[in-house]
């Protein structure tokens, strides 16, 4: 999701890191060996920030297209995915580049469009999109690397969005599970680790404040025509959780015990620290944590959203069935985690529940402060001004879910930073690129220390291969 590294740079630190051991950085050596052997070594990417192609051989629209033709004020530039890094053409040369860092596997999406171009088996199936994912499946296969899965990483078909408001409505549930079949059946002969839906809270940016696709909010919350952003973020999120776990079901049922693989979902959470040592502090880091991570995370470890959540957000958050419960409980085998900084959490009082409800000021925290305390970071900036580099978070992150979630099994997705765009750094700097080394040796040393400490963490993907639209 997040970075925008130099290729280059990428390229260089990977392999510094797989192939020998930092000696420069520390007095131990520290390198891949350092891992469990089953360990698994990776760098992610996603259909519409890699493939480019956007309208070519068949593809259907879908809302990110729609979003970044439409609205570019909302864009970085007013940039779009439709080139990205033409990944579409050139994924041959791409895998070829991945196996030369040593790498063990690659994690990429599939376009729902791609495959669906109106995002309904009655629409049809693009058989050059399915040709395409076997062409890239195959190849990685070839270079003796694992292919991780994601079967949605944020664009709904814009036919479905027409059609019925996409997520905002339950019909999205059948329509989702009649993909994942069809990516089941197509390729899960060769794929063996599956991911439902890519970073789900996006749902509090997508309805809650405009800012990704389909850019729906209150419009007193931000540059939206139309949405509620009190709502609609739980409801989307709702009918998301009734697909996944609906899809998990029929690939346990139908395809699982063929085809010998795994199942889950992949999260994106911060970790939070209390900005005090107060008891309200405290408690705000608490609903920090429920809001992004136990949203997703309750519901499929126990059943239900945290008390939390149902007791604050009342009437406005859907409830789940006794069935759809049961159904979703349990409904993975690991848990893919997204982390990249850790912020503050502020109790604030709550606000007024009758006026300009929304998912933003639902977690009764104050929403002006991330990183930073009393004027100082908690680390290093980024070149994103949300992004502080703070390695133990991540730690503590895997530790608390090891805690609070029975331990489950975790592949961490994504890991990443950015910096500010220099076009005339040398290319010596550009190739040293220390601060990618230093980011990705600290936080694996401190996801070594998680697996030390118990984590059943077993792979690790950066974010991302390459440069990518963001």
């Amino acid at each position: 999701m997040a970075q925008s590294a130099n290729a280059l740079k990428h390229h260089l630190l990977l392999l510094v890191f797989l192939a020998t051991p930092l000696m420069s950085l520390t007095s131990a050596a520290f390198n891949r060996s350092s891992f469990p052997a089953d360990f698994v070594f990776g760098a992610g990417s996603s259909a519409y920030q890699y493939e480019g192609a956007w309208n070519l051989d068949g593809k259907g629209l879908s809302i990110w297209d729609t979003f970044t033709h439409t609205q570019p004020w909302k864009i970085a530039d007013g940039k779009t995915g439709d080139v990205a890094l033409d990944f579409y053409h050139r994924y041959k040369d791409d895998v070829k580049l991945l196996k030369s860092l040593n790498m063990d596997a690659f994690r990429f999406s599939i376009s729902w469009t791609r495959i669906l171009p109106n995002g309904s088996l009655s629409g049809g199936i693009n058989h050059k999109g399915v040709e395409f994912y076997n062409n890239l499946i195959n190849e990685l296969v070839a270079h003796g690397m694992k292919p991780y899965v994601t079967i949605f990483h944020f664009d709904t078909p814009q036919g479905l969005e027409n059609k019925y408001g996409g997520f905002l409505s339950p019909n999205i549930v059948d329509d989702y599970v009649d993909f994942a079949k069809l990516c089941f059946r197509e390729f899960g002969d060769r794929v063996k680790h599956w991911s439902t839906f890519n970073e789900p809270y996006v749902c509090s940016r997508a309805y809650g404040i405009g800012t990704f696709a389909p850019g729906r909010c209150s419009p007193w919350a931000g540059y939206c025509t139309t949405g509620d952003s009190g709502r609609e973020p739980y409801i989307a999120c709702h009918h998301l959780l009734l697909a996944h776990a609906a899809a998990v079901k029929i690939y346990k049922e139908k395809y699982q015990v063929k085809q010998k693989g795994l199942i889950g979902i992949t999260l994106v959470t911060n970790w939070f620290r209390p900005y005090s040592n107060s008891k309200a502090d405290i408690l705000a880091q608490q609903r920090s944590l429920d809001f992004m991570f136990g949203w997703f995370m309750n519901p499929l470890s126990y059943g239900n959203y945290p008390s939390s959540m149902r007791m604050i957000v009342g009437n406005r958050l859907p409830r789940f069935t006794k069935k759809e419960s049961e159904m979703i409980k349990g409904s993975f085998d690991f848990i893919g985690v997204n982390y990249y900084t850790t912020w503050y959490s502020q109790s604030v009082p709550p606000t007024n529940t009758l006026v300009n409800t929304s998912f933003s000021t639902d977690t009764q925290t104050n929403q002006s402060v991330t990183g930073v305390r009393l004027g100082k970071p908690i680390g290093p900036t980024a070149g994103s001004d949300w992004l502080f580099i703070y390695p133990p978070g991540i730690r503590n992150l895997l530790l608390y879910i090891k805690d609070k979630y029975n331990n489950p099994l975790i592949y961490i997705m994504e890991n990443g930073v950015d910096d500010n765009y220099q076009k005339n750094l040398p290319l010596k700097d550009v190739l040293e690129d220390n601060v990618r080394v230093i980011f990705y040796y600290d936080h694996l040393r401190y996801v070594l220390s998680a697996i030390r400490k118990g984590v059943n963490v077993k792979a690790y993907f950066a974010w991302s291969f390459f440069d990518d639209f963001e």
